[in-house]
């Protein structure tokens, strides 16, 4: 079994800011030409490739500290049914209450906008809560009732289970990779982390990313593989975060590279398809780069996020709670700026402030409510003599890593 481990500041940020940046994307979502739930009346092409950056690296690196976080709370609660009651808990309670009342405004809207709906909200939720099969556009209908963006949710919890299983035989490859990372041919041992990341993406023309748990094999290939890895490293392989920090910048230039080389193959054959050979050298590449994406962002993030502030622990607390709202707000707020007939670049900038700030304003809310709290996933509020002691805690940690430090 593992045992606890310090906490891992720079984590705690990414976490953060992997979270934030959900809300950005997804109101880019409006705007480009990829199918979402509802879509703005102007189309710009011309952002996509902006938001191809994150597209490789975004929800994986929320994987992959979900190893991490559930490998540090196996460490601390030393009992596999703890672990599993609390991982429930946290995560199961925000999806049933998701599904049944943050959800549903978005399939609302997107049958009104894309179907011609003319039922009041009331008369959808009954459709909704009846498992009503009948929105359909061009053979693809709407499965009902729908979990949308809290995917991630489900799987998660189960990767945490599947880790409960294994934690032992998760210990020990991990003490084989820090191992492997710490020998004369650590960079191999690196490399290798990516390849099941490339073989994955050549899986990727048969099992497209569906959000479906049980055919959704492309996702869980990749998904599963990063929760796994951050498993391993947070509780036996830390030489992975030394080794991003020292591959930081290479990792990033080959990110970019092959962002780039992405970006002109879907321009080249954006009127007809690749051969085999091309085909699937894109979708090597593709792995390669989400690889160096995220050992990029663990690496910058270690050189320069592994620190406190007396915001970490307010922020890591409200995101989880943001994640969970922010793309209904986005979605609900739409229909009611689309009349101000604002130019798109204000839109947007309102939209995203709006939605942060419902967020915001929701979890300040909820906060004090037990009950509200749990079922939007924010964590109980430390008591002071708890506080004290995290207080105490990371001066200790800080003052043994200068004690050190040479």
């Amino acid at each position: 079994m593992n045992t606890a481990a310090p906490r891992l500041l720079f984590i705690d940020w990414l976490r953060i800011a992997a979270f934030a940046l959900l809300i950005p994307y997804h109101v880019g979502m409006y705007y480009v030409s990829w199918g979402w739930h509802v879509k703005n009346p102007v189309i710009h092409e011309s952002i996509e490739p902006l938001m191809l950056l994150s597209n490789p690296w975004r929800m994986g690196l929320l994987f992959l500290i979900g190893g991490v976080a559930a490998s540090q709370l196996m460490g601390k609660l030393q009992d596999r049914w703890r672990f599993v009651r609390e991982r429930s808990s946290r995560l199961l309670w925000p999806l049933l209450f998701g599904m049944a009342v943050v959800v549903p405004i978005q399939p609302y809207l997107e049958v009104v906008q894309k179907l011609g709906y003319t039922g009041s909200y009331l008369d959808f939720l009954r459709l909704y809560f009846q498992a009503y099969h009948g929105f359909c556009e061009r053979g693809n209908c709407l499965d009902l009732p729908t979990w949308n963006h809290l995917w991630f949710l489900p799987y998660l919890w189960i990767y945490c289970l599947l880790g409960a299983w294994l934690a032992r035989p998760l210990a020990r490859w991990g003490q084989v990779l820090q191992s492997g990372l710490q020998g004369p041919r650590g960079g191999l041992w690196l490399a290798g982390l990516c390849l099941p990341l490339m073989v994955a993406r050549c899986f990727y023309g048969l099992f497209p990313v569906t959000h479906n748990f049980t055919w959704d094999w492309y996702n869980h290939m990749v998904s599963l593989w990063l929760f796994l890895v951050g498993w391993m490293a947070a509780s036996q392989a830390p030489a992975l975060w030394t080794w991003a920090e020292r591959l930081r910048w290479p990792a990033l230039a080959v990110f970019l590279a092959g962002w780039l080389a992405f970006g002109l193959y879907i321009r080249h054959y954006a009127d007809h398809d690749p051969s085999a050979f091309v085909l699937y050298a894109q979708r090597l590449l593709y792995g390669l780069k989400q690889g160096a994406a995220l050992l990029a962002v663990l690496g910058f993030g270690k050189h320069h996020l592994d620190r406190d502030h007396r915001w970490r622990a307010s922020l890591g607390a409200a995101v989880f709670c943001a994640y969970v709202l922010h793309q209904s707000a986005i979605v609900g707020l739409t229909p009611l700026l689309e009349p101000l007939q604002l130019p798109d670049s204000l839109e947007a900038l309102l939209l995203l402030g709006l939605t942060f700030l419902a967020c915001a304003a929701v979890y300040r809310l909820a906060r004090p409510v037990p009950g509200l709290r749990r079922l939007l996933g924010i964590a109980a509020p430390k008591t002071p003599g708890q506080q004290t002691a995290g207080r105490g805690a990371t001066m200790a940690l800080s003052q043994a890593s200068t004690a050190q430090q040479p």
